[in-house]
């Protein structure tokens, strides 16, 4: 009765948390995102006197010649190709680490846990891209994000591909498989689980990212959607309901995501930890 009590009164410590946390910063972006530029210049948590809501968006979207859509197909760009590449670069590396014993193995775990611990160095990356051709290039920023994030991808692959049984790949090579067939037809499917959690939390990283896109993407034509928050927080300090409304547009998109595949996201990370 006891334990029951005390579980009780930590989950609902929990919820209260969680809710004032989460669900109150975002019900007053909501509110003040709604408001008119003389209420929202307050910043009081309060219901709107008039809803300006839709003009709000209006205005929004129309800055600058529709800004904020360029940026949003420059983001949409830069994270399915940072994701896919990541994710099948992600996939071979942890399969062969895991799979293949050589004297090679510790040098390469170093260098993953290196990309972990070491910080990113702006200078001496934006010199890189420079030298490469690639500086202000969305495949430059891709080849960034790619850079920074492959590491923790590899963990993950590698800790989920030491729950597949081996006899798979002896039985795949019985039959004839060379290694790309062993490992797209047979290894690659099994990582469906660990895929939709790599997937989804290097989606949100890479599309909320603001630092990387600050320094190695500058510009306009170059913008991605954390960028347009300039327009309100640089050119109208004041103009905080389009501010919030900015954040509000670029704010849905991610916590899809989270809400539809979270179950998928806890399956990947518990899965990789177990097996690990």
């Amino acid at each position: 009765m006891t334990n029951r009590v005390w579980r009780w009164v930590g989950g609902s410590v929990a919820l209260i948390i969680a809710v004032f946390v989460f669900l109150v910063p975002f019900a007053f972006m909501v509110l003040t995102a709604g408001k008119t530029q003389k209420e929202a210049a307050a910043l009081k948590f309060s219901w709107p006197t008039h809803w300006a809501f839709f003009d709000n968006l209006v205005t929004v979207l129309s800055t600058r010649d529709f800004l904020i859509v360029r940026a949003f197909v420059n983001s949409t760009i830069l994270t399915v190709g940072a994701v896919a590449i990541m994710v099948v670069l992600g996939a071979m590396v942890g399969y062969v680490l895991q799979r293949r014993r050589s004297r090679w193995n510790p040098l390469v775990n170093f260098f993953v846990l290196a990309g972990l611990i070491i910080p990113p160095a702006v200078v001496p990356t934006i010199w890189v891209l420079q030298g490469l051709g690639l500086f202000k290039t969305l495949v430059g920023l891709i080849a960034v994000h790619v850079a920074f994030g492959l590491s923790f991808c590899i963990l993950l692959f590698r800790a989920f591909v030491a729950g597949i049984p081996r006899e798979l790949d002896e039985a795949a090579i019985i039959d004839g498989a060379g290694p790309v067939k062993l490992f797209f037809r047979v290894v690659f499917p099994l990582l469906r689980s660990v895929i939709i959690t790599v997937i989804v939390v290097q989606a949100v990283s890479v599309f909320n990212d603001f630092t990387f896109a600050l320094y190695f993407l500058p510009g306009d034509d170059n913008a991605t959607v954390q960028l347009t928050t300039y327009n309100y927080t640089s050119q109208a300090v004041s103009s905080w309901n389009l501010l919030f409304m900015n954040v509000l547009i670029i704010t849905i998109p991610p916590l899809i995501m989270y809400v539809f595949f979270q179950r998928q996201i806890v399956a990947g990370m518990t899965s990789g930890a177990v097996k690990g």
